[in-house]
């Protein structure tokens, strides 16, 4: 008798422990940081030996058995680095003001897909190397940054890399227009590597409406849903990062530049277009790119981003990547449900994320938007879904974009449900401090996605941090490996 009474005390015990561990998946603690302060110092290492560097070219015959140089780890400086006499509170400030003007910029695009007018396109990832990346400089440019040389010898410039974009172009002298950037502006007449490109050349018809001046030299330009446009020279360029040189690489030396790119002296693309840095150097770099963007607080470990085989993570939960017929530079992925404490929200289905045949809604990957945008019946059911699980949670006025917000002054941790992102083939479960953000120095801490009325669902940044997003554009996948920052 005594061993029957045992027997449902054991499976009592162990429906105990199943229930103690579902809950620990289902919420997780999130320690309450504040707004970081940012560091007070910005330094690259420019210079390189001769002997440490070594050359490749993506348009040599033997590009393909080209030896793999060594994997290179810089150290990652975001914009908050070199904005001066600016608070914490007025940093975020301007990072979301700068969101909302890349989300305009990014469904103006998407938007305007069937009828396009943007001439050009180029980017370079680096099969087995890494290089530095500054987060945010200016508004509009995008939020991450690295710093790379170009020509012979090499000039050192800030470049915005942009998952959003392809073209790789940067201000040239002699200038017609040119906004204010930190470095000297590019004069490529003082480098021994440039090269201009003659119309009718496959590199020229690659651009979306090439032209021509008297000279018989392509140009190129490339206009930005935000009024901000490059126009110049197409051209080909030596560049160095760190060192790794990459030769003649498809650029465009812009001597007419207008709009909000202030700081970079221009844009590295890492879109999906033909013309993108990955694209053009596919034969180098077997067209595989991660990156691994750390918490902007978190300044003891690096972001950098990685170009070629070792950028796939054996960690990696892949996706497959979706083509939009219309237009070819943005990272579609298709996002089919969510999860708010290990329950899926009910409402949200695949169908309320879907590409048409058209090119409208999709959702895409960027590295560019801060806050993650849904389609506003998703995001609805989300965010009621999640203050369903927070109710316990002292609300907060609303902030910004931001409409739901909670007072957590004088707490140091809470518990919050656990949100998952369910994209086909890989459950992506977030950690609490890439959905429940400070947004202030008093304790007012908010839910960091957001609505949208348009078709176009964005998947940003501060979502993004802490993993190794890998882009196998060989595979056409995307994955994500969690902990990828180490």
């Amino acid at each position: 008798m005594e061993r029957k009474a045992t027997l449902p005390l054991f499976f009592l015990s162990l429906a105990a422990i199943f229930l103690s561990l579902s809950s620990a998946l289902d919420h997780q603690t999130l320690l309450l940081n504040p707004l970081p302060t940012p560091p007070t110092t910005l330094s690259w290492t420019d210079t390189v030996s001769e002997s440490e560097t070594a050359q490749l070219d993506p348009n040599s015959p033997s590009a393909t058995t080209t030896p793999t140089p060594n994997t290179l780890s810089v150290q990652l400086h975001h914009i908050d680095a070199v904005a001066l006499n600016k608070t914490p509170t007025q940093l975020f400030n301007l990072r979301l003001q700068r969101d909302a003007f890349r989300v305009k910029t990014l469904t103006s695009l998407a938007a305007a897909s069937p009828n396009r007018t943007t001439r050009g396109g180029g980017r370079v990832p680096v099969r087995g190397f890494s290089s530095s990346v500054v987060s945010g400089l200016s508004q509009g440019s995008g939020e991450y940054f690295t710093r790379l040389g170009v020509g012979t010898p090499p000039r050192y410039v800030y470049m915005v890399l942009d998952t959003g974009s392809d073209v790789v172009w940067l201000q040239c002298a002699p200038c017609r227009r040119c906004y204010k950037q930190s470095d000297p502006i590019f004069d490529p007449r003082k480098s021994r590597s440039f090269a201009t490109i003659p119309c009718g050349s496959p590199l020229c018809r690659k651009l979306d409406s090439p032209s021509c001046n008297s000279k018989k030299t392509c140009l190129y330009q490339v206009s930005y849903g935000d009024g901000s446009f490059t126009f110049g020279e197409f051209s080909t360029e030596t560049l160095t990062f760190r060192g790794t040189k990459v030769g003649r690489v498809a650029i465009g030396c812009g001597h007419d530049n207008e709009g909000l790119f202030v700081g970079a002296a221009g844009l590295l693309g890492l879109g999906r277009g033909k013309l993108s840095f990955p694209a053009l150097t596919g034969s180098l770099f077997n067209r595989k790119f991660s990156y691994c963007l750390v918490d902007r607080s978190a300044s003891s470990k690096p972001s950098s981003v990685v170009f070629g085989d070792s950028a796939v993570s054996r960690t990696a939960r892949f996706t497959p990547l979706i083509a939009n017929p219309k237009l070819d530079t943005f990272y579609y992925v298709e996002l089919i449900g969510l999860s708010v404490g290990g329950t899926r929200v009910p409402g949200i289905t695949a169908s309320l994320f879907k590409l048409d045949r058209a090119g409208n809604g999709g959702v895409i990957l960027d590295s560019g938007t801060s806050v993650t945008r849904l389609t506003r019946p998703a995001y609805n059911a989300l965010r009621d879904a999640f203050r369903a699980g927070t109710s316990g949670l002292k609300r907060g006025p609303q902030f910004s974009l931001f409409d739901t917000c909670f007072d957590l002054s004088g707490k140091t941790e809470v518990k919050v449900p656990t949100v998952v992102l369910h994209f086909r083939n890989a459950d992506v479960s977030l950690p609490a401090a890439n959905y429940l953000i400070p947004v202030d120095s008093s304790g007012s801490f908010c839910f960091a996605f957001a609505g949208t009325m348009g078709g176009l669902s964005i998947i940003g940044n501060i979502q993004q941090q802490g993993f190794r997003v890998v882009y196998d554009l060989a595979g056409s996948r995307v994955g994500f490996s969690p902990r990828g920052c180490a």
